[in-house]
């Protein structure tokens, strides 16, 4: 009785290797632009339950705040002052930040990550 071998050859193994190691590579170049991500909307989150339990501070304070939050959390430099806008609410301001953050993936090819995120930063209630 001849018995057929089974398993993977040497050319399906290197398939599958690079294909992992593309893979592991793309994630490597990504990872950094949501971690980022990832700072900005944790700040937002903090100064938003700080000012539910009764800080309020002025647009030009909350915004040198957000940024002091961000360099103490080892952020990158992709959010800069002009992503940052304000928008007055009944009982506190809307902090809206609009950014990209662009990587370098391959040569001449970059990742663009595009995020736009908001929270209500209002005086003793619930945000967004």
């Amino acid at each position: 009785m001849k018995r057929n071998q089974s398993g993977i050859s040497l050319s399906g193994f290197l398939v599958t290797l690079i294909v992992l190691i593309f893979v592991v590579f793309i994630g490597m170049r990504l990872f950094p632009i949501y971690q980022s991500y990832f700072a900005v909307r944790s700040v937002m989150k903090e100064m938003a339950a700080e000012a539910r339990s009764g800080s309020s501070l002025q647009p030009a304070q909350m915004q040198e705040e957000f940024f002091r939050r961000l360099y103490i959390n080892y952020s990158d430099d992709a959010v800069k002052r002009e992503n940052i806008k304000f928008q007055q609410l009944p009982n506190g301001w809307r902090m809206q930040v609009d950014y990209e953050s662009r990587r370098t993936l391959i040569g001449n090819l970059d990742v663009v990550g595009k995020f736009d995120t908001a929270e209500d930063l209002i005086r003793g209630s619930g945000g967004n």
